[in-house]
């Protein structure tokens, strides 16, 4: 049975909305996420309430974190996002939905390890590393400027862990290296036995890679399939640009993909 991963939506229900249809049109019917369903964008409640609905199970990124706890070691941006969320949540005039909304961010999980149905291959899903679940980010240009942090994160890895956060996808390997989908065959990673991967799902509410374009994956058994997936990005980038307590930054920066 394959999976549809997310991860990174931040209060975008525009961009969510349409990776949820693109996946039940491609008849997938089992959802997880990687975290940071909120943050930065102007759709906190509706994304939450999609995510508690339609996704299996759930992890703590760390703007989740930061809107439930304290936004620490944010820039200006995003702490300020986080407290605008935090007055939307709070601002829900029905005590019921408010209550459940705070007990859904508090069960978020940090880690999970599980064999998908269908799978041989165990996976660890964690937001941002295996050594630091919630807030440490794997780059790309880590291959290159620094072996050592993915020598270490790759000494923690047993086979194949899923992860977002830095909302640039592709593939990470222990030689070490890194390739992104479009150097992969039809955008898809194959498992092969004893292989060692960390794999970035991407984002669907931000996209860091230069493309627009909201970004998923589907597992199934053997493989892993990149998927992009357009949206209105205007409507949400008009959103942001109408909240003033919203960096406009983070409307413009949808349209560059960065």
């Amino acid at each position: 049975m394959p999976t549809a991963i997310i991860s990174d939506i931040h209060s975008n229900a525009e961009a969510l909305r349409t990776v949820l249809a693109d996946i039940d049109a491609r008849g997938v019917d089992r959802i997880i996420c990687l975290g940071d369903i909120i943050g930065y964008g102007p759709d906190p409640l509706e994304c939450l309430d999609l995510v508690e609905e339609r996704c299996e199970w759930a992890l703590m990124g760390n703007h989740d974190f930061g809107v439930l706890y304290e936004p620490t070691n944010f820039n200006a941006p995003a702490a300020s996002a986080a407290y605008w969320t935090r007055e939307q949540l709070d601002a829900e005039p029905d005590d019921e939905k408010r209550a459940r909304r705070y007990d859904f961010l508090g069960r978020l999980r940090v880690r999970v390890v599980e064999t998908a149905p269908d799978s041989e291959v165990p996976m660890l899903f964690v937001h941002g590393s295996p050594r630091r679940p919630i807030n440490e980010y794997i780059f790309p240009d880590d291959v290159i400027g620094d072996p050592d942090k993915l020598g270490s994160i790759f000494r923690r890895v047993e086979t194949m862990v899923a992860v977002g956060h830095t909302h640039q996808p592709g593939i990470f390997t222990d030689e070490p290296d890194f390739y992104p989908p479009v150097e992969l065959t039809d955008e898809t990673f194959l498992f092969e036995n004893g292989e060692k991967a960390i794999i970035n799902v991407g984002s669907v509410g931000q996209p860091r890679d230069g493309d627009p374009r909201a970004s998923y994956v589907i597992m199934h058994p053997d493989r892993i399939e990149f998927i992009r997936v357009e949206y209105d990005l205007a409507k949400t980038a008009n959103e942001i640009l109408a909240i003033p307590q919203l960096s406009d930054r983070l409307g413009e920066r949808l349209y560059e993909g960065r």
